[in-house]
């Protein structure tokens, strides 16, 4: 069996392979290229050195909209995570009607996120309607407008990964704990949380990457305004490539600079949770 994989494994892995290099590969090598390129289209590129990275430096909307992804997604990971642990928890205590509750939970995962934005600008611009405000007021609403939408999108797909994760603690380990006079405060830090920590590790890798890389809900709920003051990273990248004229090569350098970030913090992330695990 195991020669015949190995005789027949070329035909299987080379069609994936092939296809993972010309969609994936090719133009990721092309992008970078172009970063350092003027141009308008892929035929008339002209390479320009570091001039795209530099003039990157003196835009402040840019900056502007790393900041912005940065706290809303230390807000979101806390957050969603926090929330999708809580009810979790609830959810393995036997409560009637848990699968209902799993279900009614996890379904926002479901809804596509330029849909979910338009549905939520209409519910919150509605409440926000009875104080003369609208999500577009400031950028202090569109940003609490941003983790309220994901939060409700996220909460229930973290959710059932975290019920994985606590109905693989043995039972007998908890009940041991209680025998020697552990409090529930004390289960959870010293025998639930190390338990879960895989799960932890996952779902705080999918919320980070999730929350940095938002861009549909972005662009349907507030499209960056007031004057792109909720306008957050991967929109930035969006408005600059499309939206500005002779600023093609800084969007395609905004692109590489915001691979480089996104690939750093989910790795460096996804390090210390698993260094976490091993302690445990």
């Amino acid at each position: 069996m195991e020669k015949a994989i190995k005789r027949y494994f070329p035909i299987f892995a080379l069609p994936t392979m092939a296809a993972f290099l010309i969609g994936f590969i090719l133009p990721f090598a092309l992008g970078i290229y172009l970063s350092f390129c003027e141009f308008t289209t892929v035929t008339d590129a002209k390479f320009v050195g570091m001039k795209n990275y530099a003039r990157i430096l003196g835009d402040d909307t840019f900056l502007h909209s790393l900041w912005f992804t940065a706290l809303f997604t230390v807000v979101t990971v806390v957050v969603i995570n926090l929330l999708a642990f809580t009810i979790a928890m609830l959810l393995t205590k036997g409560i009637r009607g848990t699968n209902v509750f799993r279900t009614v939970f996890f379904m926002p995962n479901l809804i596509g996120g330029i849909v979910l934005g338009y549905i939520w600008q209409l519910i919150l611009n509605g409440i926000l309607a009875y104080f003369g405000r609208t999500l577009t007021y400031s950028g202090t609403y569109g940003f609490w407008g941003l983790v309220i939408l994901l939060s409700w999108q996220q909460v229930g797909y973290m959710m059932i990964i975290y019920i994985a994760g606590i109905q693989n603690v043995p039972g007998d380990l908890i009940e041991a704990a209680k025998i020697d006079g552990a409090t529930p405060a004390q289960i959870l830090k010293k025998v639930t949380i190390p338990m879960v920590m895989p799960s932890i590790t996952i779902c705080t890798f999918l919320t980070l990457t999730n929350s940095f890389k938002l861009f549909d809900q972005n662009l349907a709920l507030t499209a960056g305004e007031p004057s792109n003051s909720s306008e957050m990273l991967a929109l930035n990248i969006y408005n600059t490539f499309y939206g500005r004229v002779g600023w093609e090569g800084v969007g395609q350098a905004k692109a590489v600079i915001f691979f480089i970030l996104v690939a750093a913090i989910a790795l460096g992330q996804n390090w210390l949770t698993r260094r976490k695990e091993v302690q445990q």
